[in-house]
């Protein structure tokens, strides 16, 4: 009885035309959290997103396990950052890429938009996802590419892509705003490694990180401690520890700065290469550059709203 009605139900769901096939929603592997959450914003109920990088997760470091790989061959597309971000599985890309559908989703931007990789001469700082504004670009990518993967979904896709880049925009807005507030000689930013560039460009912030655009670069004493001389010298009072960063540099930086009698604080936890928890709100890109924009103007001195620019944010400031 029950093989029979395992071959019914078998020979009903081959009977069913590819219309109700195309219904399936589409099955797309991520990278990085940010990424996936672009993709769901475009793609919305057309998609079911995996992410392979978690909270916490470092792309610079991270190298694809098993059962990464069978996700991503069983994909319908693949979306990765590029710009050396996930410089441990590049050539895995290139390879799948004869196959399957893969797509560097930033490396679309005009070059001259992107900064200089401070260890490679012919690379790009990846961090792209720093500003609203070169995030667009990377938003308009992904859903570039997830209309070549499903054409009959343009609209949608496009609909969905214009109302999330309108919320982009007003993101941009209240960055200018609340870290207008911030006094100019409070604008230096000193984090754990130099994932900040691009926010220091778009809003007049001099960014100081321990190690360089790559963690996997070495945080040498000697950069300690000219970081500690120039907290010291020109009396900067709060340094920034990273979610996806060990903080052991930074708290060398306030025991470094404390044993020349001056006092340095922990301005908050900034994510720079991963988002917050999953379910959050900061665990969605809106929340992740919110949380950093509100932390940061807030450590240094602006006015911020105490719970970021929509009230979401879990934890007042």
């Amino acid at each position: 009885m029950i093989r029979r009605g395992f071959l019914a139900a078998l020979a009903l769901t081959c009977s069913l035309p590819l219309a109700a096939w195309a219904e399936a929603p589409l099955r797309v592997v991520a990278t990085t959290g940010m990424i996936a959450d672009a993709a769901r914003q475009v793609g919305g109920d057309l998609v079911e997103v995996t992410g392979l990088m978690g909270p916490g997760i470092d792309p610079h470091a991270y190298r694809q396990t098993r059962s990464d790989i069978v996700a991503m061959t069983r994909a319908d597309l693949v979306l990765w950052h590029g710009l050396y971000l996930e410089a441990q599985m590049e050539s895995f890309f290139h390879d799948l890429g004869r196959k399957r559908q893969v797509v560097a989703v930033a490396e679309g931007i005009e070059p001259s938009r992107l900064r200089a990789h401070d260890d490679y001469a012919d690379k790009f700082d990846p961090h792209v996802w720093m500003t609203p504004e070169l995030w667009r670009e990377v938003v308009a990518e992904v859903a570039r590419a997830l209309t070549e993967t499903r054409p009959e979904a343009a609209e949608t896709f496009a609909a969905n892509a214009a109302r999330h880049i309108t919320d982009l925009d007003r993101l941009s807005g209240y960055a200018e705003t609340v870290l207008a507030t911030v006094p100019e000689g409070n604008r230096v930013l000193v984090t754990a490694h130099d994932a900040f560039g691009y926010f220091g460009q778009a809003y007049g912030f001099e960014v100081l990180g321990v190690q360089g655009i790559s963690t996997q670069s070495e945080a040498g004493l000697n950069r300690i401690a000219e970081l500690v001389d120039t907290l010291v010298s020109r009396k900067i009072t709060a340094v920034f520890v990273e979610s996806s960063v060990s903080d052991r540099s930074v708290r060398a930086l306030i025991e470094g700065a404390a044993a020349q009698g001056h006092q340095v604080k922990v301005g908050g936890e900034l994510f720079s290469d991963a988002m917050g928890p999953d379910g959050s709100y900061e665990g969605t890109y809106l929340g992740m550059l919110d949380h950093n924009i509100t932390t940061i103007a807030a450590a240094l001195g602006g006015q911020v709203p105490p719970r970021g620019m929509d009230g979401k944010l879990s934890a007042g400031l």
